[in-house]
């Protein structure tokens, strides 16, 4: 099996990698693949069965009037332009045979994180554009899943905020083993919640219709 890790030297980006055993696995990562650029996406050549769409940051900045522009482009760009690329390139060219897609998103993409606003904004995006896109990409036969952990013991949880969490850290080899999971569901479009010992799909509410 060929499979794609993006972020793939970070903490879950590296434990996806040892999870997956004998796949031969293409990590990418700065400072020698940026998600964010278009034209690095479109030079890339292969063929894969498998992809974790995983580079993410935080900005790190919870006041928005303080905000920066390149704080924000940041975040974008990996967050969100790394997820949209991704997809893009791997249903037109780089999954010919079908495969199976999972974007890292977080428990931030289902609530409220006054700590990093923008955080949430973009993973409320990916989860957003997963459950979107799922059924183009089934007709393609490629399956797309979100992935939403909750906090994990890597180096994207600051120090600063690291007493502030009133739940244990998740080890990145946990997390990794729900990400097989998603991996290997045979549904589509779904958001698996990853918590200390519990993994299970999210169960989104359906909108009230007119009276």
């Amino acid at each position: 099996m060929k499979v794609l890790i993006t972020g793939g030297r970070g903490g879950l980006g590296r434990a996806f990698a040892e999870a997956l055993g004998d796949a031969e696995v293409t990590a990418l990562d700065l400072p020698e693949f940026d998600v964010g650029d278009s034209a690095a996406w479109r030079a890339l050549e292969g063929s894969y069965d498998a992809a974790f769409l995983n580079a993410g940051v935080l900005t790190g900045e919870g006041d928005m009037a303080s905000l920066t522009d390149e704080q924000y482009e940041r975040a974008m760009r990996a967050n969100i332009d790394g997820v949209v690329f991704g997809v893009r390139e791997l249903a037109a060219r780089l999954m010919p045979n079908g495969g199976s897609i999972v974007a890292t998103a977080s428990l931030a993409g289902l609530t409220s994180t006054p700590l990093d606003p923008i955080y949430a904004l973009t993973k409320h995006a990916v989860v957003g554009f997963v459950r979107s896109c799922a059924p183009q990409l089934a007709a393609r036969g490629i399956r797309i899943n979100a992935l939403c952990p909750g906090f994990t013991d890597t180096p994207i949880v600051p120090d600063e905020h690291r007493a502030a969490i009133d739940v244990p850290l998740m080890e990145p080899s946990f997390v990794a083993e729900a990400a097989m999971r998603a991996l290997n569901d045979l549904e589509t479009g779904g958001a698996w919640i990853v918590q200390p010992n519990r993994v299970l799909q999210f169960r989104f509410p359906n909108i009230p219709g007119p009276r």
